[in-house]
């Protein structure tokens, strides 16, 4: 009886050690886990590692030299002379002078291909390459693309290049540390360390998508790598956020996914080749969306279809396109990211909001390089109004437009609208933007010729019961849709 009490206890004190060790080495990974995700205790390993594919650039230019301010003094004065000799001993008269410039970038491949933004290599007539590891190569351009500041360069070497690789940005969480490399200040290669402080950022140009990071960036840095911890490249060091020139922590990165596919075009083409619909949009607001009844404010609204993809697919001013490709549509920063990146030539399908229902378009993307200077279609018409009065409607004086408006506003012999004449300065259309000269082409999605039209347009809103009418007005020819909130009877 007792053997079998000692056993018995023996085994609970194997099961209690087991259960122990079994506590342990989960507390040791949770602990590992949480060490992984801490702040590193040096970047000192990733520096090292990636160091020699990081890059100083100069480059120099050739500039026209200016004569500078000219003292005025009568002609035939002594003084005349001393100011001209003087100042062509100071300034070497109108000789062209070298300028130069310092920027940073970084070895993708190999066989040499070099990543930096364009506005360091901009109008350079020589571009020099200076390794971390010593030694210098001149570089050519391959392509560059100033709508996203890349630029790609290639270098020659006789030796394979230490490289770095692209990694996807759009994994790069706010909170997640990340790493910049460079030259700042002409200082030489240098360091430093933040966090991703925020993603999606936009600053001008419409293809942007900047990670935001307290990373010092300064000036130099420009066309430097942007790493993550697992030491891949997730932007380029682009801009910065100053008041004086220098670092205050907001930095801006271009994303590598951008980036990539960016250079891959460079490489392949030496040029970009974005998809393009052939529409002009804006984003659809509130009030927008309520005249025209739809449920949320979401999607990109057509407001000229000139000769084109989405023409020819048979997209239409007024419609509102709520997904490109499968893909819902947000606002009008995203379709043209999305169209961007789509591949020229592809047939894709555009869900559109048209008339209180939905309807599918297939189009054929054009390539928007190829468009950029193209001039858009003047607007279909009837026949000039007849009406000989202007009318005041809506806080707007109002006149059909007859042939010498069109002079005056140099439109089409067939365009037809409405001109406004003057507008009240406390009106809702004033207050949205509308001014003298103006021209209503549409109400509620349909073309006005007539004051009559407009009034129709009206009735026709409010018995739909429609809190306000959208109106399709063209500004200095830019065509854009304003809603105007419709009083009671």
């Amino acid at each position: 009886m007792k053997d079998n009490i000692r056993t018995a206890t023996i085994s609970q004190v194997g099961a209690i050690r087991a259960l122990a060790l079994t506590m342990l080495a989960a507390a040791l990974i949770m602990a590992q886990a949480i060490a992984a995700h801490a702040r590193p205790e040096s970047f000192a390993d990733l520096a090292q590692k990636f160091s020699p594919a990081v890059v100083n650039i100069t480059t120099s230019t050739t500039v026209a030299q200016g004569v500078g301010p000219v003292p005025m003094v009568p002609d035939g004065s002594p003084f005349q002379d001393f100011f001209r000799q003087f100042r062509d001993q100071g300034d070497g008269g109108d000789r062209p002078r070298r300028s130069s410039a310092l920027g940073s970038g970084f070895v993708i491949s190999e066989d040499g291909y070099i990543v930096t933004n364009n506005h360091v290599i901009e109008s350079a007539d020589e571009i020099i390459i200076e390794f971390y590891e010593g030694g210098e190569l001149e570089a050519k351009v391959i392509g560059t693309d100033p709508k996203t500041d890349i630029a790609l360069l290639k270098v020659e070497s006789d030796k394979p290049l230490p490289f770095v690789s692209f990694g996807d940005s759009d994994n790069a969480r706010v909170g997640d540390w990340v790493m910049a490399m460079g030259n700042p200040l002409g200082q030489g290669f240098s360091v430093s360390a933040g966090i991703v402080s925020a993603r999606n950022r936009a600053l001008s140009g419409t293809y942007d998508d900047y990670i935001q990071t307290d990373a010092a960036i300064n000036r130099g840095n420009s066309g430097g790598p942007l790493f993550d911890m697992d030491g891949s490249v997730v932007g380029v060091n682009t801009a910065i956020l100053s008041p004086n020139g220098g670092s205050i922590g907001i930095g801006f990165s271009m994303a590598s996914n951008v980036v990539k596919r960016v250079v891959d075009q460079l490489q392949e083409f030496g040029e970009t080749r974005r998809g393009w619909l052939g529409v002009r949009i804006q984003d659809v607001t509130d009030d927008v969306a309520e005249a025209m009844g739809l449920d949320d404010a979401t999607g990109a609204l057509v407001t000229d279809v000139p000769t084109g993809p989405a023409a020819e697919a048979g997209m239409m001013a007024g419609d509102v396109i709520m997904s490109f490709d499968g893909v819902k549509v947000p606002d009008t920063r995203e379709l043209v990211r999305q169209v961007g990146e789509t591949d020229v030539g592809k047939s894709v399908r555009v869900l559109v909001f048209r008339d209180g229902g939905t309807q599918t378009l297939k189009v054929t993307l054009g390539r928007r390089e190829d468009a950029e200077n193209a001039e858009g279609t003047s607007l279909p018409g009837g026949g000039p109004g007849s009406a000989p009065e202007p009318e005041t409607m809506m806080g707007m004086t109002l006149s059909p437009l007859d042939d010498e408006l069109r002079a005056q506003l140099e439109l089409a012999d067939n365009a037809t609208g409405l001109v406004v004449s003057d507008i009240d300065p406390m009106s809702e259309a004033y207050e949205k933007g509308l001014r003298a000269g103006d021209v209503l082409t549409e109400a509620g999605q349909q073309t006005l010729a007539t004051v009559n039209d407009l009034e129709d347009r009206i009735d026709d809103a409010r018995e739909a019961g429609r809190k306000s009418l959208l109106l399709l007005v063209r500004s200095a020819g830019q065509p854009r849709f304003v809603a105007l909130t419709l009083e009671d009877d």
